[in-house]
């Protein structure tokens, strides 16, 4: 089966990290058919040769954006050049298990009426061999589904989706850090038919803040939004929108201290 897999890239990125994500590309059971990287603004002198080395070894389509536009917009521009149905999302920080593309091609070629299908994962900080957490997210279509009014229901880096039901969508929307919660409840609402493999597949970089800067107003109007959206989606009755945006929101404005503690609660 051929796909694509999509990525953006950041100046703020380290070429370490970046080489790390490249190297776990090129031990695949299942080579990828094309990488899109796209060049979300200028990338600087060290990424740019990072990404001329990777060039003869793997697969890479570069899309450069003139500037900045953020996450949403920079896979949207990505999304436009995949060549194929099958797309899979990466970040350029985090690496894959060998079996990742083998596995959701699998279930993808068995269960030809999935649209979208993700993986569990595990978190690290900078040491990959020491695991600090694990993002759980159901795998049946009635769990994802229920499990999607109160909290994502994918792991958004380990997702493969079909370009097809993307463009059907619109794609990303401006949904500030939370781009990836508005597509996925907008492709259920949508009746989309969705699946996540009970297998960790990804390894995902943390730290550094990362917790630290989920909070504040700017994320408190980004629920608020998100509460919008269900609404105008029917996903759920008011009363529940608004009493999970209340608590969802409240949650942000709370110290740092208190919010690390909740997401290991929720991450173990």
């Amino acid at each position: 089966m051929n796909f694509s897999v999509l990525m953006s890239l950041y100046y703020k990125e380290k070429a370490v990290f970046l080489a790390q994500c490249f190297d776990s590309l090129l031990q695949q059971t299942i080579k990828a058919t094309e990488i899109v990287l796209v060049f979300d603004g200028e990338i600087g002198t060290e990424l740019e040769k990072t990404v001329e080395k990777y060039t003869a070894l793997l697969p890479l389509k570069i899309v450069r954006l003139p500037q900045n536009v953020g996450l949403g917009k920079a896979l949207n521009a990505g999304i436009e050049q995949c060549s194929y149905e099958w797309i899979f999302r990466m970040d350029t920080d985090d690496f894959c298990h060998p079996e990742r593309f083998a596995k959701q091609v699998a279930y993808i070629q068995q269960n030809p009426e999935v649209d979208i299908v993700g993986t569990q994962l595990a978190e690290f900080e900078s040491d990959p061999d020491v695991l600090t957490g694990e993002r759980k997210v159901p795998t049946s279509a009635v769990e994802i589904a229920k499990f999607s009014k109160t909290r994502s229901p994918f792991n958004h880096p380990t997702v493969a989706y079909r370009k097809s039901m993307l463009l059907a969508l619109g794609g990303y929307q401006h949904h500030l850090y939370l781009e990836d919660y508005n597509l996925w409840l907008r492709i259920l609402a949508n009746g989309y038919h969705a699946a996540n493999l009970p297998e960790i597949l990804l390894y995902m970089r943390v730290g550094n803040g990362m917790v630290g800067r989920r909070k504040g107003w700017a994320y408190f109007k980004s629920e608020w939004q998100l509460a919008q959206l269900k609404r105008s989606l029917n996903y759920d009755n008011s009363i529940v929108i608004f009493s999970q945006f209340l608590l969802r929101g409240a949650v942000r404005l709370l110290p740092t201290t208190v919010l690390t503690a909740i997401y290991k609660k929720l991450h173990k």
